[in-house]
This record gives structure tokens, sequence and C-alpha cells, in this order.
């Protein structure tokens, strides 16, 4: 799709989600003339809870054949094994990620970027090292358990170099940095 008619759909789809509810996690379909598109949109922190509403956004309206599947990113973060969760759910639905030119993407919700089939990036993406409820490196948080809550393994998953990490980790949690345009490429973000 040309980058005039994506700005256009988008603009779009972003004017049919309803700007007056202040939900974090909303899902909708949405008519196009190219056909129906599923549109979710995750904005503010992520929480626990989250998961469960994309899920039943998903159920609501996932029964549908959708000539695509986009989710509009504007969140600054919050706890990463919601994000983590989030993020295999969009990538096992087929979803794109998109981070619109007004919206922000940051700490956990680059895990939700990097869920996409596609990644679009137009707006600010931003890093740090996440911040862990059992101690405050990747180490600890290997040794807590499951490979679902390892964010290492989840980015292999998702075809994203393993850089990514060791760059979050040379960022305190309360420091923040943008990605460039290089950065984002070379992560395989945009």
């Amino acid at each position: 799709m040309p980058d005039a008619l994506l700005r256009a759909t988008l603009l779009w789809v972003v004017s049919l989600l309803p700007l007056t509810a202040l939900a974090k996690v909303e899902v909708q379909a949405v008519s196009h003339k190219n056909g129906p598109i599923l549109a979710a949109r995750i904005s503010e922190d992520i929480a626990p809870g989250d998961y469960n509403q994309l899920l039943q956004g998903l159920r609501q309206h996932g029964g549908g054949h959708y000539v695509r599947r986009l989710v509009l990113l504007n969140s600054i973060g919050g706890s990463l094994d919601e994000a983590l969760r989030m993020g295999r759910l969009l990538r096992a639905s087929g979803f794109e990620t998109l981070v619109p030119g007004q919206g922000v993407c940051q700490g956990t919700c680059i895990y939700l970027l990097a869920a996409g089939h596609k990644k679009t990036v137009r707006g600010a993406v931003g890093l740090h090292r996440p911040y862990f409820s059992r101690g405050d490196s990747a180490l600890a948080r290997q040794q807590a358990g499951s490979p679902e809550l390892d964010p290492a393994a989840y980015l292999q998953e998702m075809e994203i170099p393993l850089q990514l990490m060791d760059d979050m980790a040379q960022l305190a949690p309360q420091n923040m940095r943008l990605l460039s345009a290089r950065e984002l490429t070379r992560y395989r973000l945009n």
C-alpha cells in the first residue's frame, strides 16, 4: 500500500475509534474500501488486565475475515509480563504494529512493537531497561521462572536482534533514549 494511502487509511481508522473513551486497550472492526480492517489501539500504561481486554476484544471481533489487522501504539510502557503476553497474542493473531506520528512507544511498549508482522514507526520510540519486580537485572528475571516471561526468549521468538536487549541493559530504568531511524532499522523495529 503506498504511503499516502496508508496514512489516509490510518487517519480514517483512528477517527473511527472513540476518542472519548479512555480505555487502554480497544479493538474494533472498521470498514474500508479495500475491505474490513481489525483495528486495535493500546495506549497509556500497560497494566495487569490489559491482556484479558485484548483477548476479549479479539474474541468479539476476531471471527470475521479482515484484509488487515493493525494495532496503533501510544503507550509509555508498564508491566513487562503483560507486554510479553500481549505481544505473543498480537503476533499469533497476525497484527501489524504502528506507532502513529503523534504517538510514543517507550519502555515495555517496545515488546508490543516487536510483535508486529510488519512494523511502522512514524512517532517516537524510547528505550530503557525495564523495572523488574524481583530485581533490577536480566539475570534475576531469567532465574525467576518460565521462558514465557524471559524477555530474551521473547525477542528471539519475534526475530529481533538480542542487541536490543543488550542496549536496554545499559540504560537505567529511569533514563530514556529515543531511537533513531537507523537504530529502528538495526533492531528490525521499522
